[in-house]
């Protein structure tokens, strides 16, 4: 009887059952997920691009486009900037940086033929190796698709040179940036890269 009695104290004292239990959250459904992973790959796709390319992209693009508001001057000075700073991320992509035996960093160029050393003062061994490889044109050309995708995310720029867009050039604005983010970020893993160009984050193995 005791043992009875101290089983129905210990089921006595177990709380009742919240709202909150009963009626748990709605799971998010399909299309908002969908939605919220392309809009979060959107906004990692600065990660894949040089940092100085990248800042002088936020720095200089609002002084160029008179926020958004351009004329014919200020519309061909931001095509320009914005051609350089694509062919800047073209470049860096075949940049790289070598630690030597005694600690000191060397950056170069790669060539065909080996690394091409921008401080030739004491080069390191073994510079062969890191030759310019068929990888490197792939990771240059999506970093120039990277960087289109993060232009065309920029309100200062679709402003000027899309002031007005009708229904369906909005929707490949909307559309477009986010595709090539995916399909970026998808090959960035399917060919990867050991080199380590100037302006990209710093690794620890470097």
């Amino acid at each position: 009887m005791s043992d009875l009695r101290q089983r129905s104290s210990s089921i006595s004292n177990i709380p009742p059952p919240t709202d909150n239990n009963l009626n748990p959250p709605p799971p998010p459904r399909p299309s908002q997920s969908m939605l919220s992973q392309a809009l979060e790959s959107s906004a990692h796709l600065a990660n894949l691009l040089p940092t100085g390319t990248l800042l002088a992209f936020q720095l200089l693009t609002p002084v160029f486009t008179n926020n958004g508001t351009c004329d014919m001057v200020t519309r061909h000075m931001t095509l320009g900037l914005l051609f350089l700073l694509a062919l800047s991320c073209f470049l860096a992509s075949f940049t790289d940086s070598i630690r030597a035996s005694d600690g000191q960093v060397y950056y170069g160029f790669a060539t065909s033929g080996g690394m091409w050393l921008f401080d030739a003062s004491g080069p390191p061994p073994e510079l062969s190796k890191y030759r310019l490889r068929l990888v490197d044109f792939v990771h240059a050309v999506l970093s120039v698709l990277v960087f289109v995708a993060v232009t065309l995310r920029d309100k200062n720029v679709v402003s000027c040179l899309y002031p007005s867009p009708g229904h369906e050039a909005q929707e490949v604005l909307d559309i477009v940036p986010m595709g090539i983010g995916l399909i970026s970020s998808l090959l960035f893993v399917i060919f990867p890269t050991k080199r380590h160009g100037i302006g990209y984050p710093i690794t620890r193995d470097r």
